[in-house]
């Protein structure tokens, strides 16, 4: 489980802004599961999806997010990561191919989401914020992620979970200058190879 608590460029949990908001979210009797709870609803709800919001700011970093108050999904799962790893809780992503629209006509993009260990086992969650009736939850069980797949659109579910994010997906966010760049810069599959088949 190490390399799914590593501090990292984007998942830099040693960031002042990082260590206050984990104050104020985790108290010290706190379970991890209620900590990962905690954690994903502030990410969901607290950080506006940066075109949810219009955003004029392209955040990547972890403490960026928080500092900016916006990002996508990949964005915002540094920084749940983050908040969690701080914890000693370790935390993984995970990745999906989703149509850019409603149907294919835009082409693909990546989507991610994440995956927490807790009490033995992998739990998966997606921060990306419930608008335009997307209904993602926090369940120990059965996922409840914000997409679900469509077969006949191709969209489909990536193997295993990653200890890092995607570094091509990072660099672009680094890059881009407007919302248009990254609509036009996402990649639509994951580089190298999951840590664990999970």
């Amino acid at each position: 489980m190490r390399e799914f608590l590593v501090k990292s460029k984007y998942i830099n949990y040693d960031s002042p802004l990082i260590i206050v908001k984990a104050r104020e979210l985790f108290g010290d009797k706190m379970t991890d599961t209620e900590k990962a709870q905690v954690a994903y609803l502030f990410v969901r709800d607290e950080i506006p999806h940066s075109f949810d919001c219009n955003a004029e700011i392209i955040t990547a970093v972890a403490s960026d997010v928080l500092k900016y108050n916006t990002g996508i999904c990949h964005a915002k799962a540094n920084l749940l990561t983050a908040l969690l790893r701080s914890q000693g809780i370790p935390v993984g992503f995970c990745f999906q191919h989703l149509t850019l629209a409603d149907d294919d006509s835009l082409g693909y993009c990546l989507h991610c989401y994440n995956a927490i260990y807790i009490n033995g086992r992998w739990i998966r969650v997606d921060a990306r914020g419930n608008t335009n009736g997307i209904s993602a939850q926090f369940s120990l069980d059965e996922p409840v992620l914000a997409f679900a797949n469509r077969e006949h659109y191709n969209e489909c579910f990536f193997e295993g979970i990653y200890a890092e994010p995607d570094k091509p997906t990072m660099e672009m966010l680094e890059r881009a200058k407007t919302l248009q760049d990254v609509m036009e810069g996402l990649p639509e599959a994951p580089s190298g190879k999951p840590s664990i088949q999970a």
